[in-house]
């Protein structure tokens, strides 16, 4: 599966990209912003994003608005610190597949990884 990770933390990046790896089957590309991540998306036509809020030059919402505005369908976890409940509302209303608060354990991301993936393939 190609996964895009989303995040301006390096060390995150990292993090989410290991934890990945050790599930297996995912082949990774990464972006530090939404500015980043919509012109990696088109290149790298990914299966899944990983997506941050909270980022300098385009934050994950107005990424997330952006790419379904352009028709894209590929399914988005938001993977943010944004734990209020207004915020997941939002992020599902601009077309989120799911959302995980950080911090987070490998189980809880790869759990939520295959929800994600389970729920579209139904839906498909």
């Amino acid at each position: 599966m190609k996964t895009l990770i989303v995040d301006d933390s390096n060390t995150m990046r990292m993090i989410i990209s290991s934890t990945l790896k050790k599930i297996g089957g995912h082949t990774i590309e990464t972006a530090c912003d939404g500015k980043d991540a919509l012109s990696k998306a088109s290149a790298f036509k990914p299966d899944l994003i990983l997506l941050d809020w909270n980022m300098p030059n385009m934050n994950g919402l107005d990424f997330l608005k952006a790419f379904r505005a352009a028709g894209a369908k590929t399914p988005v976890i938001m993977v943010t610190t944004e734990a209020e409940k207004t915020r997941v509302i939002q992020a599902v209303q601009a077309g989120a597949n799911n959302y995980l608060v950080k911090p987070f354990t490998a189980d809880q991301l790869s759990k939520r990884v295959a929800d994600t993936m389970a729920k579209v393939k139904k839906a498909a």
